[in-house]
Formats: C-alpha cells, sequence, structure tokens
C-alpha cells in the first residue's frame, strides 16, 4: 500500500463526488469516461494496485 488507509478512504470519497461532478457536465461520453478512468488509475495506484505503465495482465 502506498497510502494509509484513512486517506485512501478519504480519496475515495472525494472519487465519488468527482464522479457526481463529471457525470453532471455535458462532456462527451468518452471525454467524462477517460476523465473516471485516470483518476480511477491514480486511486488504483495510492492502494498499490496498479503500476503505470505495466501491461493490462498484471495491473
Amino acid at each position: 500500500m502506498r497510502a494509509s488507509q484513512e486517506f485512501i478512504k478519504q480519496l475515495e470519497e472525494l472519487f465519488q463526488t468527482y464522479e457526481n461532478e463529471v457525470k453532471g457536465t455535458k462532456l462527451a461520453t468518452n471525454t467524462a469516461n477517460t476523465h473516471l478512468y485516470h483518476f480511477g488509475n491514480f486511486v488504483k495506484w495510492c492502494r498499490g494496485e496498479y503500476i503505470p505503465g505495466a501491461s493490462k495482465g498484471k495491473n
């Protein structure tokens, strides 16, 4: 784990808020999904579940 459980919990709560805000915009679906995908990867990285640049089978 790269971050404390407390930080991860706060980050996940912020992700929910961000997701709701992104979904409430007029962004194209693909653009909104891209925003959420990359933030989701950051959250996974903080949990120690994602390695940037690793192949899909190893993430």
